[in-house]
């Protein structure tokens, strides 16, 4: 299963905030053997989601969005993802009710605060999503996400985004598997094997530098066999180091 992963906003691209959802979304996608083929940021502009949305729902299995869902001005996903697929937003009732319930919730909780800020939400711009999605209820936070098609569309919220997504995630599965080996090789002394694994293996070997431990070398394919040849074949090749962090994943 191919999967792209877009995240959107202005702070990400200005530095203001990590983009940890998409390392930690690629993480979880691989482990249940997904391939992840694409990773992009891009500011908060409607028609630009919208462009990439549409062109990577064609192209892939699966598309996720993380950002940008929400009721205040800046939050225009919801619209980008509905134009993309031709469609305007709606307002499902059991979301309207969910995000009634949440507010109310946080009024109680937070007398002083909502009082201090004279605190108004517009619910219904809240809870819109695109027509014809399925909406995905906010377990930690306000704002819901949605699937329509095969594009899934989380907040941005780290918290929030993560727990939307564990609601769907055995809707994203494949057959890849890798295995992570570490050596005290230098990556330079290991070119030549690397280029004749390229020929001669049917997994991939990807190389990875560190700088406070040892290089790791990930071996991936869709069949457990070839992964397990080409450790064998590089274990041949290549000084692997099977104790303390070197241990394989």
């Amino acid at each position: 299963m191919e999967v792209a992963i877009l995240t959107v906003g202005d702070e990400v691209l200005a530095g203001d905030t990590a983009n940890t959802n998409a390392t930690w979304l690629a993480g979880r996608l691989t482990e249940g053997g997904a391939t992840v083929v694409r990773i992009l940021t891009v500011p908060d502009d409607r028609a630009l989601i919208a462009e990439v949305v549409q062109e990577w729902a064609d192209a892939f299995d699966a598309v996720i969005v993380t950002g940008g869902l929400g009721g205040t001005p800046d939050d225009v996903t919801a619209d980008a993802i509905a134009d993309a697929f031709d469609r305007g937003l709606a307002v499902d009732d059991a979301v309207r009710e969910d995000v009634l319930e949440t507010v109310a919730a946080y009024r109680d909780e937070n007398p002083e605060t909502v009082a201090a800020h004279d605190l108004e939400i517009d619910v219904d711009a809240w809870a819109a999503l695109p027509e014809g999605s399925r909406a995905l209820i906010n377990p930690a936070g306000l704002c819901p996400g949605c699937v329509l098609g095969n594009v899934y569309a989380f907040p941005g919220v780290p918290d929030e985004m993560k727990a939307l997504f564990e609601e769907v995630a055995p809707e994203f599965g494949g057959d890849v598997v890798s295995r992570t080996l570490y050596t005290p090789q230098p990556e330079g002394s290991m070119v030549g094997v690397l280029a004749e694994a390229r020929k001669e293996l049917d997994a991939s070997v990807g190389s990875y530098p560190a700088t406070e431990r040892q290089n790791r070398l990930k071996v991936s394919a869709s069949d457990s066999a070839a992964v397990e040849e080409a450790v064998a074949w590089l274990r041949e090749r290549v000084e692997i180091d099977d104790g303390g962090s070197g241990n394989e994943e």
